[in-house]
């Protein structure tokens, strides 16, 4: 669940949010979170990959993965077992994570040019 989560991250857990920026810009965000879009999942977190992110591409650090309802993070986290990552989600997404009164602020972007 999501206190478990945050508990997880609180211990060094690696906290990844691959909800879509639409999703990020009506739900809003979590302070510290990785920002790692579903898409490119797999090559910024495999370890092998020369597209990885090295500071979380890391066969011995817990990735927490948030979507906006536990689907697809769910998946994302089997197929990054699948690579010998340990991957969990958290169960509900950011609205499991909001629900249980966890930190979150509205969204940030930066527009072009400004």
């Amino acid at each position: 669940d999501a206190l478990a989560a945050a508990k997880a991250v609180e211990g060094g857990a690696a906290l990844i949010d691959i909800r879509p920026e639409a999703q990020r810009r009506t739900q809003g965000e979590i302070p510290g979170a990785t920002v790692i879009d579903r898409n490119v999942l797999e090559w910024r977190l495999d370890p092998a990959s020369a597209h990885r992110i090295p500071e979380l591409a890391k066969r011995d650090r817990l990735i927490v993965l948030l979507c906006s309802e536990g689907f697809a993070s769910s998946l994302a986290a089997a197929t990054l077992c699948e690579l010998g990552l340990q991957a969990v989600d958290v169960i509900d997404g950011f609205g499991g994570w909001a629900a249980a009164e966890l930190p979150t602020r509205p969204a940030e972007f930066v527009v072009p040019g400004s």
